[in-house]
């Protein structure tokens, strides 16, 4: 994992990647080479027990699940927007989707809840407070401040 400056916990980014996308404009793979999260092939172990990211969810993360991702991690899946209601099917312990954002990425710019995985996971991560991670992961892509100015994080 790459380093940080402040006494802030780094938590543990997962990715199952389910290898939907156009790899040249996936964000969850550039943050993979990165060092910043690590792809998993299936949801087994620790991972089962981390907040996923889903938009198919019940519930809406919170900084309540902070404790959750401080021993679990927090994970998302990268996976086509047209095969999303796929997910509807993992058996997910901990499935959270995200308020509602605007994408600021250039596929899906102004499209409410079309978020990349790096929007995804800086999202959830502002929410949990973990702020220098999030700013982190967005400052890796030339649109990622945009992201954070028109979601007010």
């Amino acid at each position: 994992m790459t380093e940080q400056s402040s006494k802030e916990p780094i938590p543990k980014l997962l990715c199952l990647h389910l290898n939907e996308c156009d790899r040249k404009k996936c964000t969850a793979l550039k943050l993979k080479k990165l060092g910043i999260l690590e792809i998993v092939s299936d949801i087994k172990g620790k991972s089962h027990y981390s907040v996923t990211l889903n938009p198919l969810s019940k519930k809406i993360i919170d900084i309540n699940d902070r404790t959750i991702i401080e021993n679990y991690g927090l994970m998302i899946i990268d996976c086509s927007w047209k095969k999303i209601f796929n997910l509807k099917n993992l058996n997910l312990r901990n499935s959270r989707k995200l308020p509602s954002l605007i994408a600021s990425n250039p596929v899906n710019y102004g499209k409410w809840e079309k978020l990349s995985s790096a929007e995804a996971l800086a999202a959830a991560l502002y929410i949990t407070d973990y702020s220098e991670r999030a700013d982190l992961i967005l400052s890796k892509f030339s649109w990622g401040p945009e992201f954070k100015r028109i979601n007010n994080f």
